[in-house]
């Protein structure tokens, strides 16, 4: 029960890197009375254990993700650097 009401809460998702941040929690007594949840701090217990280490994970893969977009920028020559010395 504690993985399908995961599922039904919204995702919360930082707006300017995308980054992943979770669940909103806002209807989790909701789904508790609708489901009859008869063990709700056990049930918050395994998704919130469940949801850390799915940030965890899927900060991890973003990481990859931009690790592998930089050497793919280098080896199309964008690792090139330069510098300019201006005196005025």
């Amino acid at each position: 029960m504690a993985f399908f009401i995961f599922n039904l809460l919204p995702d919360h998702w930082e707006g300017m890197s995308g980054s992943y941040l979770g669940k909103y929690w806002d209807g989790i007594e909701y789904y508790y009375k609708v489901y009859n949840v008869l063990e709700p701090k056990v049930t918050l217990y395994i998704m919130k254990t469940y949801e850390s280490e799915l940030v965890s994970y899927r900060a991890e893969q973003a990481e990859k993700k931009r690790k592998a977009d930089e050497r793919k920028a280098k080896a199309a020559g964008g690792g090139k650097n330069y510098t300019h010395n201006v005196r005025g």
